[in-house]
């Protein structure tokens, strides 16, 4: 989601240059990204994101000059078991990207559409005619076609921190680097009654004061967020919730389901660099279905995925 939100700034930042957009589509066995992956390509040849470990960007950048000169799109088809040693193959569209000027194109919208977290969907037609992307609506029923790679861009994550003790610092630089959106609240009372939570909003509460902390949760519990993290230890949590359901009707199962406390993933954490570091890594699990575990003990290989030619991504 980084690498798009820079595609995106890049392109808002110079409204009259045109560029061309390579899109990963298509994958089979091991590849470094995943389709929906892009890459920004300039006049001069420079690029702006990564679809490879470092072996095809070269090559996607001089096809991106010519593909800005002639207007036309082109699908580039790479085995990596053959030329890079790597156990794959991929497809990549490369499209023109005529200037935003005034009424935008396809990137700009999409970030439009990203900022205000409104549902963005793209439609690449790779194989076939007209070759492209487009924007569809959510309420649009695509029927499945070969060559054509349908996807529901996922929100960036938006971290929600209340708190001004050290940590809060170090997870919104980590956060930022990440390209998360980062919104701080020195009180509870500072989110708005009028928030609407998504998917891809998490919490993490650490005021290091039991008022606060608990007025946080009473305001987060009814969001349904998938992640609030809460700091400090088990006891203090227990305090929270048995404060909290004096005054207020709790459902504990479903309040204490997405709840961790302590927040935070087990690296051996004293600094506050290092708890941010385990907290931010926690929430990145969570909101991506993982639990956070050691990659030499997976039985299937990370970036080992199988995507067909065309319906929805995964």
């Amino acid at each position: 989601m980084k690498a798009l939100q820079q595609i995106i700034n890049c392109v808002a930042e110079n409204p009259s240059q045109p560029w061309a957009l390579a899109t990963l589509v298509q994958t089979e066995g091991s590849t470094y990204r995943k389709p929906g992956a892009r890459l920004l390509v300039e006049p001069d040849g420079r690029i702006l994101g990564v679809l490879s470990g470092g072996c095809l960007e070269e090559e996607i950048g001089r096809y991106g000059q010519e593909v800005i000169v002639n207007g036309s799109p082109i699908l580039l088809s790479f085995d990596t078991r053959r030329l890079y040693g790597c156990d794959g193959r991929l497809k990549i569209l490369i499209e023109p990207l005529p200037a935003a000027r005034e009424t935008g194109n396809l990137i700009t919208k999409i970030g439009g559409l990203l900022a205000q977290r409104d549902v963005c969907r793209v439609r690449t037609c790779f194989e076939g005619a007209p070759l492209g992307s487009e924007l569809v609506s959510a309420d649009v029923l695509l029927p499945e076609r070969c060559g054509v790679f349908v996807e529901t861009l996922p929100l960036p994550i938006r971290l929600l921190l209340f708190g001004t003790g050290p940590e809060i610092e170090p997870l919104i630089q980590l956060a930022g680097n990440l390209g998360w959106v980062v919104e701080h609240f020195g009180h509870p009372s500072e989110l708005g009654e009028d928030f609407q939570s998504d998917e891809q909003t998490a919490a993490l509460v650490m005021n290091h004061n039991f008022g606060r902390d608990l007025l946080a949760l009473d305001r987060l519990f009814p969001l349904q967020l998938r992640y609030v993290g809460l700091l400090g230890p088990r006891k203090r949590h227990a305090e929270l919730l048995a404060r909290l359901s004096e005054y207020r009707s709790v459902d504990f199962e479903a309040g204490i389901r997405n709840l961790y406390a302590p927040a935070g993933l087990d690296i051996g954490s004293e600094a506050p660099e290092e708890i941010a570091l385990a907290i931010i890594s926690e929430v990145a699990a969570v909101l991506s279905n993982r639990t956070g575990g050691f990659l030499c003990e997976r039985r299937s290989d990370p970036h080992t995925i199988a995507t067909a030619a065309s319906g929805e991504a995964a």
